[in-house]
């Protein structure tokens, strides 16, 4: 049988399996469930991967529900347009909005306390980064999604959009403290 020419019988499928092809077969078989197990090993115990929980919510409720949270926790203002500092205390609520081309508010959290981050889009597909610390989620208008958080290490932390938003992406960076 050649490669170039069409086999002469056009049911491939009936032609017995070679013994070597049957063993890469049963490798690839066993290696596919292996990697299919680590997956799941990783998420468990590796602590590798953030479990989030997701609602469906409208633009209008999570706003309402970021401005109550703002109203009531801003301990000051920074930026030249004033974005609130929110200080929650510890395990609350915390609600970071993402649209063009900013997060909003900066959100001040205590070390080694535990908070429930609350996350949306107002827009387009964003993506929030916690930078140094790698926590990587995207977050979808439509969609509230809550991390648990404990920060470990007091600092100050960038928050990066990770999507490609627009002309203004590179700009989207907000700000998370760790006191």
């Amino acid at each position: 049988m050649s490669a170039i020419l069409p086999p002469a019988e056009r049911l491939w499928y009936r032609h017995p399996i070679d013994r070597v092809e049957g063993t890469w077969i049963a490798i690839a078989l066993i290696w596919c469930l292996v990697m299919f197990a680590m997956m799941v090993g990783w998420h468990v115990w590796g602590k590798q991967n953030l479990s989030t929980e997701t609602y469906r919510t409208t633009p209008e409720k999570f706003t309402a529900k970021a401005q109550a949270v703002v109203d009531k926790y801003t301990v000051r203002t920074e930026t030249a347009d004033n974005t609130p500092v929110v200080a929650p205390p510890p395990g609350s609520d915390v609600y970071m909005i993402a649209r063009l081309w900013s997060f909003w508010p900066i959100i001040e959290l205590e070390k080694g306390k535990t908070y429930k981050l609350h996350l949306t889009s107002l827009d387009y597909n964003h993506g929030f980064s916690l930078q140094p610390a790698n926590i990587n989620i995207q977050i979808v208008p439509g969609f509230e999604h809550v991390i648990t958080v404990t920060p470990n290490q007091a600092g100050t932390y960038s928050v990066v959009c990770n999507e490609f938003c627009g002309i203004n992406h590179h700009t989207m960076v907000g700000r998370l403290y760790v006191k």
